[in-house]
């Protein structure tokens, strides 16, 4: 088996893992003032925060088209790969991922996983690394995707957003939940279920936000059977992130507190300085 390993730009990765020589990446396109730029091609996310700033009309986001993505497939299948691991940004987000099932035997003697991360940026870059890394300890392919399954059943996440605007315009949350949110001007905390962004609790404030958030995150790592990592994601808030970061550190003194960015995709929908917790097995 020649196996290789395929994600999205939504995707935070290691970047001892970058430039591996078994992972490609599909840029997302994010869709600014008419104007398109491809994750982490045409643009990086501080240069994108500043134009989501200024622009004049909604941003919006697309899926790579599937003639691009067979495109990929060929030219990997062409360089001896006959296994593709392919791991994308959650369903409940975006429908690619469901699309890519219908090109997944395309390709005469090449097996292709289209592999549903339920999650995004940290947690999904998490599984991308741990897939790398056993093509490198040459583990088999079963073990690699039980592990991705371990990683994916044991994932957490949840969002404190600044303004809930864009996700609602975007259609990744409820309305009736951003117009509750408006009306009792709270600061709700959102989740990932079965991959779908929707509201966890109504906090009264930004600071109880965060220290409930804090709170989960720990019950859910007494739960979890196996080594966890911890991730604090930002849209843009470093200072925030960084605040989070300690904090955490300092009441989980035993896990890794990892930083990171949601990239110009996720930060269409999120909004500037949306601060994401979350945990995973490692």
């Amino acid at each position: 088996m020649k196996l290789a390993i395929v994600t999205d730009s939504t995707a935070f990765l290691p970047e001892r893992i970058q430039k591996h020589p078994d992972l490609f990446i599909m840029p997302i396109p994010a869709i600014l003032d008419g104007q398109i730029y491809n994750e982490g091609i045409d643009i990086e996310a501080d240069e994108y925060y500043g134009l989501l700033k200024n622009s004049k009309e909604f941003p919006t986001t697309s899926q790579p088209a599937l003639g691009e993505a067979l495109e990929l497939y060929e030219s990997i299948a062409a360089k001896g790969y006959d296994t593709i691991i392919s791991i994308h940004l959650s369903s409940g987000i975006s429908g690619f991922v469901n699309n890519l099932h219908t090109i997944e035997n395309a390709i005469d003697g090449v097996k292709i996983i289209p592999y549903d991360s339920k999650i995004t940026s940290m947690p999904m870059g998490h599984m991308v690394e741990v897939a790398v890394d056993g093509i490198d300890q040459e583990k088999s392919l079963a073990e690699i995707l039980v592990h991705l399954d371990v990683i994916r059943d044991n994932t957490h996440a949840y969002l404190i957003i600044d303004d809930l605007n864009n996700l609602v315009r975007g259609g990744r949350l409820t309305n009736g939940a951003a117009v509750v949110a408006g009306l009792l001007k709270i600061k709700p905390v959102l989740t990932f279920e079965e991959g779908k962004i929707v509201l966890f609790e109504k906090i009264r404030s930004s600071k109880k936000a965060f220290n409930r958030a804090e709170e989960v995150i720990g019950q859910h790592k007494d739960e979890i059977k196996h080594p966890v990592k911890l991730y604090v994601i930002h849209a843009n808030n470093l200072e925030m992130a960084l605040e989070e970061q300690k904090k955490l550190q300092e009441r989980y003194p035993d896990v890794p507190v990892e930083i990171g960015y949601f990239g110009p995709v996720i930060g269409t929908h999120l909004g500037e300085k949306a601060i994401g917790l979350a945990i995973s097995a490692q």
